[in-house]
């Protein structure tokens, strides 16, 4: 009989639920045995191997493994996977002696990271051990991406932060940070011999509603009112704030917006609460902490009175289903009037890709997005 290929992330499907369901197919059974153990160092160093950032996932991961949990078809709550991964950090001892050698003599090839944030803080963590010369590009003044910028520090101490960030940059990175890449073909043209993309989504999305334009100075984008609170060009807000949108993003602006001067902050969704996309441990943290969440509310339009911005008008909404489930949101012809002093709209976020001529050579797709191979994510245009 041949010997089970472990190497196969389909062999964990069938027999580890939670580690299939993990993206980084973390050994989750065998990180807790460890804690069991009291081998914190142990367990939190089998954790770096597969998803580089233990302290940062055991406060902020969404949690896939959780609802794979087998525990949680036989009792009311799943294994705390996360939060064990946060034990692990939180206990373990100096692992410097562990961290992989880096060599004193490099193999001669370049390679650019775009974006300071996991992705290519990996790609880093992975290639120096191997010799390569690493350059980390990104906008912002310091590494870590949206983890620095749009994850509040009261849920990510930029301590841990720091930590797990800079314990890579230290392996080695040129870091080139506080500089933006506004053209590719500028960047092919200083001789790397590869280039890895990791800018993420950085760009929110907006509405185009009636009184928008004049509403300005009162709404701010989700990921860009946490960023200017991350490096602290945003430090209050008005006593009344009105969050549209039902993901994470929103959770954290309604929580940041209360621990900024907020004092009436409501949260309004579009669908129906069963529907919104944020983790529902998200929307418990943020209803323990009183702040209200209205499903069905549409926005319809800011509204003014006077020449001065009076708050949002919605449109209450409900759903229909059709014999396939599909679903539609329809109107009620009920409207409501939410008074406040500032707007945080956080419904989703786009890729931004503008900086990429298009006569690279380099595919795109319907959606603005690159052309990529599914394996092994390289792009139509070599290196």
């Amino acid at each position: 009989m041949p010997a089970t290929d472990v190497g196969d992330p389909q062999y964990f499907h069938k027999v580890v639920d939670c580690q299939w369901a993990c993206p980084a197919h973390t050994p989750v059974p065998e990180y807790i045995r460890l804690i069991a153990q009291r081998r914190f160092t142990d367990a939190y160093m089998l954790n770096w191997e597969s998803n580089v950032f233990p302290g940062i996932l055991g406060r902020v991961c969404d949690r896939p493994c959780e609802p794979a949990c087998r525990r949680g078809r036989i009792e009311d709550k799943p294994v705390a996977i996360c939060r064990l991964k946060r034990v692990a950090a939180d206990y373990r001892d100096d692992i410097t002696d562990r961290l992989p050698a880096i060599p004193t003599e490099g193999n001669g090839k370049r390679v650019a990271l775009l974006g300071a944030g996991p992705a290519s803080l990996t790609v880093a963590r992975d290639l120096l051990p191997l010799g390569y010369s690493c350059t980390l590009y990104d906008k912002d003044p310091k590494a870590g991406g949206l983890m620095r910028t749009n994850i509040p520090s009261f849920r990510l101490p930029e301590k841990v932060l720091d930590e797990e960030v800079y314990r890579i940059v230290d392996f080695g990175v040129e870091a080139r940070f506080g500089q933006e890449i506004t053209s590719l073909k500028a960047l092919l043209e200083e001789d790397y011999d590869a280039v890895f993309i990791g800018t993420g989504a950085p760009k929110g999305k907006d509405l185009s509603l009636p009184g928008r334009k004049e509403a300005s100075d009162k709404i701010q984008i989700g990921i860009t009112f946490l960023t200017s609170v991350a490096f602290g060009h945003v430090k209050k807000v008005g006593k009344r704030v009105v969050v549209i949108g039902g993901g994470n993003t929103a959770m954290d602006c309604c929580r940041t917006a209360l621990r900024l001067g907020g004092e009436d902050v409501r949260v309004t969704v579009r669908s129906p609460r069963k529907d919104m996309k944020a983790s529902d441990w998200e929307i418990e943290e943020a209803e323990q902490e009183g702040i209200p969440i209205y499903d069905n509310h549409s926005p319809k339009a800011f509204v003014h009175e006077n020449g001065k911005f009076k708050g949002v008008l919605f449109e209450i909404m409900q759903a229909e289903y059709d014999d396939d489930g599909k679903r539609k949101l329809v109107s009620t012809g009920e409207e409501v009037l939410f008074e406040c002093d500032d707007v945080l709209m956080a419904i989703g976020q786009d890729n931004a890709f503008d900086w990429i001529e298009r006569d690279l050579g380099l595919e795109f797709e319907t959606w603005g997005m690159p052309t990529v191979d599914t394996t092994t994510l390289m792009s139509t245009l070599p290196g």
